[in-house]
């Protein structure tokens, strides 16, 4: 690889991935207006009204979208230093499913409306804004939520060996004859039913599925709070594990916020 080559590559990677040059802020922020624009134009194809009178239209328009996402995607792999690691990465597959419909739709029209998966892209506005409170915030808030994972998929694990119980308890007691055809449409009706989410499209008829749909009922009430308050705690252990990690050089004390500049015992200024 020739000198000026690696120079182009590196020039590429500085405006496409990184945020501190002008040009890669202005990058970015075509970008999303590209996005937006492109998602706002599949949102308004999916108007019959709008699709009979700028079908057309709006099926070049996105297809000049694809063409510049495809050719934003091909470079981004052509000047990231390790291709592999970014193509396998999650804003890799985001960047290549927010291409792929349209391509798909030659073959299979039903893919077009996937498009719609490009507005996950518009993460990358977190870059733009520098919103370091929030950034720091969801930190703590995914910490809380990897340190609660066991609890939150054993506790999952209970909701469906209970909803499983009850959709197979109705679909004994109800049958066919009230609507409750399969198990699996009778857990459905139990999943609705302990979520408290109540469709009605399936409701028990006898006196005995009307008893155990009450019991459901209760059940899910009393246990709706569970996953809140595992998570809670969690991301309460998390705050106050930032806070002490902050400590004061000058006096060695900690429990100071995460957004604090100087210690609220000494006044002396915090370290970064």
């Amino acid at each position: 690889m020739t000198i000026s080559s690696s120079r182009r590559k590196q020039q590429a990677f500085d405006i496409i991935f990184g945020t501190e040059s002008t040009e890669g802020k202005a990058f970015d922020i075509v970008l999303i207006i590209a996005i937006l624009t492109s998602v706002g134009v599949v949102i308004a194809d999916s108007i019959p009204h709008l699709h009979a009178q700028y079908g057309y239209l709006f099926w070049q328009i996105e297809w000049g979208f694809t063409l510049f996402f495809s050719l934003e995607y091909c470079v981004r792999i052509w000047c990231s230093p390790n291709p592999r690691a970014y193509v396998t990465s999650g804003f890799g597959i985001i960047d290549l499913l927010s291409v792929l419909p349209t391509y798909l739709a030659i073959i299979v029209p039903q893919a077009a409306p996937l498009l719609i998966l490009r507005v996950l892209r518009i993460l990358r506005i977190f870059r733009i804004l520098r919103l370091l409170p929030y950034v720091r915030e969801s930190t703590v808030l995914l910490e809380a939520l990897r340190r609660s994972r066991r609890k939150i998929l054993v506790f999952f694990s209970m909701m469906m060996v209970i909803t499983t119980v009850y959709g197979c308890l109705l679909y004994v007691v109800e049958g066919p004859e009230h609507g409750f055809n399969t198990i699996p449409e009778s857990i459905y009706w139990a999943i609705v039913t302990v979520t408290t989410v109540g469709y009605g499209d399936l409701v028990p008829v006898t006196a005995i599925g009307r008893a155990i749909a009450a019991l459901g009922m209760l059940t899910g009430y009393a246990i709706i709070a569970v996953p809140t308050g595992i998570i809670t705690a969690e991301l309460t252990h998390e705050m106050r594990r930032q806070r002490d990690f902050r400590s004061c050089e000058h006096c060695n004390r900690s429990g100071h916020e995460s957004d604090a500049e100087y210690c609220k015992y000494c006044g002396a200024l915090l370290p970064h």
